[in-house]
């Protein structure tokens, strides 16, 4: 038998009431995560922590790619309002929304990394 599953069906009717009361719509966040869970934009997500704005020829020299793949993600982050744009003369800049975002990008690496430890165990 699965040990990760109970033995026995004994649903708890109080904490599963109270949970679904509470439980919020989460279309907001699945977007969000579904954004960040792109490889090349949650990269570039934590570049924009690192510097509070870049170029998108800097974020296609970090990512390795095109200008125009690096403006393909850049505006798709915009988008969701993950990101803000502004064009100074001839280069546009993109700086993360606000803070809660950086603050995302960065719990999640430290998550990923205490993982790291745990699986070097």
């Amino acid at each position: 038998m699965n040990k990760e599953t109970c033995e026995v069906t004994c649903v708890h009717e109080e904490d599963v009431k109270y949970v679904q009361q509470n439980l919020p719509d989460l279309k907001g966040m699945s977007v969000i995560f579904k954004a960040l869970a792109d490889e090349t934009r949650l990269k570039i997500s934590y570049a924009l922590t690192l510097q509070n704005e870049l170029c998108v020829c800097d974020v296609a020299a970090i990512i390795q790619s095109s200008t125009a793949t690096a403006s393909h993600h850049l505006r798709y982050l915009k988008d969701i309002d993950l990101a803000k744009s502004h064009k100074k003369g001839k280069l546009v800049y993109y700086r993360l929304a606000d803070d809660h975002v950086g603050q995302l990008v960065k719990i999640a690496y430290e998550h990923a990394k205490e993982g790291d430890k745990h699986e070097s165990n």
